[in-house]
Protein backbone atom coordinates (compact mmCIF):
# COMPACT_ATOMS: atom_id res chain seq x y z
CA UNK A 1 0.00 0.00 0.00
CA UNK A 2 1.21 3.15 -1.06
CA UNK A 3 0.04 5.61 2.38
CA UNK A 4 2.00 8.60 0.30
CA UNK A 5 -0.70 8.16 -2.36
CA UNK A 6 -3.77 7.64 0.86
CA UNK A 7 -2.47 9.95 3.20
CA UNK A 8 -3.55 13.16 1.79
CA UNK A 9 -7.01 11.72 1.52
CA UNK A 10 -7.32 10.68 4.66
CA UNK A 11 -6.14 14.53 5.83
CA UNK A 12 -8.89 16.13 3.40
CA UNK A 13 -11.57 14.14 4.61
CA UNK A 14 -10.73 14.75 8.27
CA UNK A 15 -10.32 18.42 7.64
CA UNK A 16 -13.54 19.01 5.06
CA UNK A 17 -16.05 16.45 7.54
CA UNK A 18 -14.89 18.73 10.45
CA UNK A 19 -15.02 21.81 8.70
CA UNK A 20 -18.52 21.26 7.13
CA UNK A 21 -20.09 19.62 9.67
CA UNK A 22 -18.76 21.81 12.29
CA UNK A 23 -18.37 18.91 14.98
CA UNK A 24 -15.19 17.04 15.56
CA UNK A 25 -14.35 14.05 13.77
CA UNK A 26 -11.86 10.84 13.88
CA UNK A 27 -10.26 8.25 12.06
CA UNK A 28 -11.94 5.28 13.47
CA UNK A 29 -10.33 2.53 11.52
CA UNK A 30 -8.17 1.70 8.49
CA UNK A 31 -8.03 -1.82 6.91
CA UNK A 32 -7.07 -3.57 3.54
CA UNK A 33 -10.19 -4.89 1.58
CA UNK A 34 -9.37 -7.30 -0.64
CA UNK A 35 -12.67 -8.36 -1.42
CA UNK A 36 -15.17 -6.13 -3.73
CA UNK A 37 -16.12 -3.08 -1.88
CA UNK A 38 -19.94 -3.01 -0.41
CA UNK A 39 -21.47 -0.03 -0.37
CA UNK A 40 -22.96 0.80 2.76
CA UNK A 41 -25.08 4.30 1.94
CA UNK A 42 -25.22 6.99 -0.31
CA UNK A 43 -21.90 6.70 -2.17
CA UNK A 44 -20.13 8.69 -5.08
CA UNK A 45 -16.95 7.35 -7.13
CA UNK A 46 -14.19 9.75 -8.00
CA UNK A 47 -11.67 8.21 -11.03
CA UNK A 48 -8.21 9.60 -11.37
CA UNK A 49 -5.91 9.04 -14.13
CA UNK A 50 -2.36 10.55 -15.02
CA UNK A 51 1.10 10.03 -12.63
CA UNK A 52 -1.44 8.06 -10.90
CA UNK A 53 -4.42 6.52 -11.14
CA UNK A 54 -7.65 4.76 -9.86
CA UNK A 55 -10.65 5.51 -7.51
CA UNK A 56 -12.58 6.70 -4.83
CA UNK A 57 -15.76 5.32 -3.32
CA UNK A 58 -16.93 8.42 -0.87
CA UNK A 59 -19.70 6.51 1.10
CA UNK A 60 -22.00 8.03 3.91
CA UNK A 61 -24.41 5.69 5.34
CA UNK A 62 -28.41 7.16 4.72
CA UNK A 63 -29.28 8.35 7.69
CA UNK A 64 -25.71 10.35 8.10
CA UNK A 65 -26.54 11.83 4.21
CA UNK A 66 -29.92 13.11 5.00
CA UNK A 67 -28.57 14.79 8.66
CA UNK A 68 -25.65 16.22 6.08
CA UNK A 69 -28.26 17.14 3.62
CA UNK A 70 -30.23 18.88 6.05
CA UNK A 71 -27.58 21.09 7.86
CA UNK A 72 -26.11 22.10 4.45
CA UNK A 73 -29.93 23.11 3.55
CA UNK A 74 -30.27 24.90 6.97
CA UNK A 75 -33.09 22.96 7.65
CA UNK A 76 -34.93 19.57 8.61
CA UNK A 77 -35.76 18.26 4.77
CA UNK A 78 -38.34 15.15 4.06
CA UNK A 79 -36.02 12.68 3.26
CA UNK A 80 -34.85 13.38 -0.50
CA UNK A 81 -32.75 10.92 -2.07
CA UNK A 82 -31.29 13.53 -5.03
CA UNK A 83 -30.81 15.72 -2.21
CA UNK A 84 -28.76 12.97 -0.25
CA UNK A 85 -26.91 12.23 -3.32
CA UNK A 86 -25.87 15.50 -4.43
CA UNK A 87 -24.47 16.52 -0.78
CA UNK A 88 -22.36 13.07 -0.90
CA UNK A 89 -21.01 14.72 -4.54
CA UNK A 90 -20.25 17.85 -3.34
CA UNK A 91 -18.88 16.51 -0.17
CA UNK A 92 -16.69 14.18 -2.16
CA UNK A 93 -15.63 17.26 -4.35
CA UNK A 94 -14.21 18.98 -1.15
CA UNK A 95 -12.33 16.17 -0.27
CA UNK A 96 -10.90 15.23 -3.40
CA UNK A 97 -10.04 19.15 -4.33
CA UNK A 98 -8.29 19.35 -1.03
CA UNK A 99 -6.51 15.86 -1.41
CA UNK A 100 -5.35 16.75 -5.07
CA UNK A 101 -4.05 20.39 -3.92
CA UNK A 102 -1.72 18.26 -1.74
CA UNK A 103 -0.77 15.04 -4.60
CA UNK A 104 -0.09 18.33 -7.04
CA UNK A 105 2.12 19.94 -4.60
CA UNK A 106 4.55 16.70 -4.70
CA UNK A 107 4.56 17.33 -7.91
CA UNK A 108 2.24 14.62 -9.85
CA UNK A 109 -0.01 15.04 -12.53
CA UNK A 110 -3.45 13.79 -13.37
CA UNK A 111 -7.10 14.36 -14.16
CA UNK A 112 -9.81 13.78 -11.64
CA UNK A 113 -12.85 12.95 -13.20
CA UNK A 114 -15.87 14.33 -11.90
CA UNK A 115 -18.12 12.03 -9.35
CA UNK A 116 -20.72 9.57 -10.06
CA UNK A 117 -23.16 8.43 -7.92
CA UNK A 118 -22.10 5.18 -6.91
CA UNK A 119 -25.44 2.66 -7.17
CA UNK A 120 -24.09 -0.40 -7.60
CA UNK A 121 -23.99 -2.93 -4.11
CA UNK A 122 -19.94 -4.28 -5.02
CA UNK A 123 -17.05 -1.90 -6.38
CA UNK A 124 -14.67 -3.31 -7.98
CA UNK A 125 -12.26 -6.23 -6.45
CA UNK A 126 -8.61 -5.16 -5.39
CA UNK A 127 -6.46 -5.93 -7.81
CA UNK A 128 -2.59 -7.29 -7.84
CA UNK A 129 -1.01 -3.77 -8.12
CA UNK A 130 -3.68 -1.94 -6.56
CA UNK A 131 -4.84 -2.37 -2.95
CA UNK A 132 -8.06 -0.50 -1.74
CA UNK A 133 -8.17 1.02 1.81
CA UNK A 134 -11.14 1.51 3.77
CA UNK A 135 -11.08 4.33 6.07
CA UNK A 136 -14.20 4.94 8.49
CA UNK A 137 -14.52 8.32 9.59
CA UNK A 138 -16.78 8.65 13.02
CA UNK A 139 -18.34 11.87 13.36
CA UNK A 140 -20.87 13.44 15.54
CA UNK A 141 -23.68 12.82 12.57
CA UNK A 142 -22.99 9.73 12.21
CA UNK A 143 -19.72 7.30 10.13
CA UNK A 144 -18.45 8.15 6.85
CA UNK A 145 -16.58 5.47 4.44
CA UNK A 146 -13.87 6.06 2.06
CA UNK A 147 -12.53 3.52 -0.20
CA UNK A 148 -9.63 4.25 -1.71
CA UNK A 149 -7.37 2.41 -4.60
CA UNK A 150 -4.98 4.09 -5.64
CA UNK A 151 -1.52 3.26 -7.62
CA UNK A 152 1.42 4.72 -9.47
CA UNK A 153 0.77 4.88 -12.85
CA UNK A 154 2.97 2.64 -14.88
CA UNK A 155 4.72 4.82 -16.98
CA UNK A 156 5.46 6.83 -14.04
CA UNK A 157 6.92 4.61 -11.82
CA UNK A 158 9.16 3.22 -15.24
CA UNK A 159 10.18 6.98 -15.35
CA UNK A 160 11.14 7.59 -11.57
CA UNK A 161 13.38 4.42 -11.54
CA UNK A 162 15.16 5.86 -14.79
CA UNK A 163 15.79 9.07 -12.49
CA UNK A 164 16.89 7.22 -9.77
CA UNK A 165 19.09 4.83 -11.05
Amino acid sequence: MRMELIQPFINAADAVLADSLECPTSIGSLSMEEEAYRRKGVAALIAVTGDIEGRIIFDVDPHTAMRVASRFAGEELPKSEELMRETVCELANQVIGNAVTSLNDQGFRFRVHPPEVHTSEKGDKSSEDTEALVISIETSKGKVFMNVAMRYNQAHEQQAAVTRG
